[in-house]
């Protein structure tokens, strides 16, 4: 009878999770959108954003590509910080991190995220972000 296999740590998970989001950022950064949507959950991935529901993955890529797409001043460079995560089962986490999108306009704000971990990968199930325009009063994130 076989020992009964020693299931990841925690700080394992979370070094995962957070190379996700790293992997996630390469990929935007160098135009990549289909390897930045990787981080997502394909197709069942929900997005909030702007007071609005959105369940199409495929729709949210065609919208990156559409609006981002056209050249690296269009897309921007993005950078994630201050990366928080919360274990709350070995295949499920909570993730808040804040985010700056720097672009004409530019983007700062706060994602929430569920994380699952889905045939042995983490991915993002749910993705609520509130963001707003860095100014004089109000800074970017991420800096």
């Amino acid at each position: 009878m076989g020992a009964a296999p020693i299931p990841p740590s925690v700080e394992t998970e979370k070094a995962a999770i957070r190379q996700v989001i790293a992997d996630m950022e390469l990929a935007w950064n160098r135009g990549d959108f289909r390897g930045y949507m990787a981080g997502f959950l394909n197709p069942g991935v929900t997005f909030v954003s702007r007071g609005q529901f959105q369940r199409d993955w495929q729709g949210t890529l065609d919208h990156y590509v559409r609006d981002y797409g056209a050249s690296p001043e269009t897309r921007g460079t993005l950078h994630f910080c201050d990366i928080r995560i919360e274990m709350l089962a070995p295949d499920a986490a909570q993730l808040i991190s804040r985010f700056h999108l720097a672009a004409k306009p530019g983007q700062s704000g706060i994602n929430t995220r569920l994380m699952r971990k889905v045939e042995g990968r983490w991915v993002i199930a749910l993705n609520h972000v509130s963001a707003f325009e860095p100014d004089s009063t109000h800074p970017a994130y991420c800096q």
